[in-house]
């Protein structure tokens, strides 16, 4: 995890480095504003990525930033197993994330984003419309529930 404080930047800069880091490598990249001192606004630029990429990160960062310093350390994740399911829709395919957990039970289900949006957009359909299709052709193929 690398953690950098900006008060001088603008959101479309932020935007574009975010973009970079993630096309570099990085698993996530966040940004939150934070109050500095002296009654600044800034944002935190919050980077996750493996280990080995963390110089290269840097080096983004303070490329592409007014940033003068950061901080990095190593983070411990947990995380439930995933897999994915196709459902079929009025409009195509969705993919669903399932979420499992250690014992096999799902622990979440969710159409992929993605997809929705791309159906939505291709048919003229509201976005939210396709998202709950989704999750009941889900619902009615799994045997498991939700």
């Amino acid at each position: 995890m690398i953690e950098t404080v900006i008060d001088d930047s603008s959101p479309q800069l932020l935007a574009y480095v975010s973009d970079l880091l993630l096309t570099s490598g990085a698993w996530d990249v966040y940004r939150v504003a934070v109050q500095m001192k002296k009654g600044r606004t800034g944002v935190q630029v919050t980077v996750l990525c493996r280990p080995d990429l963390v110089p290269a990160m840097r080096d983004i960062l303070f490329r592409e930033t007014t940033t003068i310093g950061m901080r990095w350390r190593l983070e411990s994740k947990a995380s439930l197993a995933r897999e994915f399911a196709k459902v079929e829709t009025s409009w195509g395919a969705v993919c669903i994330k399932i979420a499992r957990w250690p014992d096999g039970r799902v622990a979440n289900a969710a159409p992929e984003f993605e997809d929705c949006r791309r159906i939505a957009i291709e048919h003229s359909v509201p976005l939210k419309q396709v998202m709950q299709e989704a999750m009941r052709g889900y619902a009615a193929t799994s045997k498991e529930g939700l």
